[in-house]
């Protein structure tokens, strides 16, 4: 099987159902939150609903995300998503919610299909667009804004104005924990990005990069 394919395979393996019932009896400690997690879906979709969010197949769910959706902008989640809220659903210990907020009308933040998110933060201006079987570490936060302007003047007459720019992560990308990616980047299919790291420039694709701000360390 080439590995380039498993963002698009059927979700009948590790994310699968069928697949966390499995890890729940290899993990003991896991059937509590599965259980919980399972009776919380009706209330998970009804809140989605009422955000506009279509609720998409095979979604795993593990605790009320925050969602922060400006009126007319858009949202839109892919199929096999995983969203980690609660702090023991991962043993990195998210200390905040799957956060998804969007900040003008034209806002849009777009994730592709079994794509893994715990306490991770979107927040679009602009464009915040997460490829095909991307993951994302714990507590990593990618915003495509500023937020306030730099100079001081503005800030006190302008405060929420600042700068924006769309980022894009194209698929089968790996961000490390606690990552901050900023504003204009594009990360290319593949590549990795260590714990930690401060993404301020385009990374090209099948590459490990990190630091702050992160630079490629080698070719995959």
């Amino acid at each position: 099987m080439d590995p380039r394919n498993l963002c698009d395979r059927h979700p009948l393996g590790w994310g699968s159902e069928r697949g966390s019932i499995q890890r729940a009896f290899e993990m003991p400690w896991v059937i509590n939150f599965e259980i919980r997690r399972v009776c919380s879906i009706p209330i998970y979709r009804l809140f989605f609903a009422l955000h506009g969010i279509p609720w998409g197949k095979h979604w795993r769910v593990w605790g009320m995300p925050i969602i922060q959706r400006y009126r007319g902008s858009q949202i839109s989640l892919g199929d096999g998503l995983l969203l980690r809220s609660w702090h023991i659903c991962n043993p990195l210990a998210p200390n905040h919610p799957v956060v998804l907020a969007t900040r003008s009308t034209e806002a849009v933040i777009k994730v592709g299909q079994n794509v893994g998110m715990t306490g991770t933060t979107l927040v679009a201006t602009e464009r915040v667009e997460i490829g095909p079987g991307v993951q994302i570490g714990a507590n990593a936060v990618i915003v495509d804004t500023d937020f306030h302007p730099v100079e001081p003047w503005l800030r006190r007459t302008h405060g929420p104005s600042g700068r924006h720019a769309a980022v894009l992560i194209e698929r089968e990308v790996f961000i490390g924990m606690n990552c901050l990616i900023l504003k204009g980047v594009r990360i290319g299919s593949g590549s990795v990005i260590g714990a930690g790291s401060v993404v301020t420039r385009d990374i090209p694709p099948g590459v490990i990069a990190a630091g702050n701000p992160a630079r490629v360390v080698r070719p995959i």
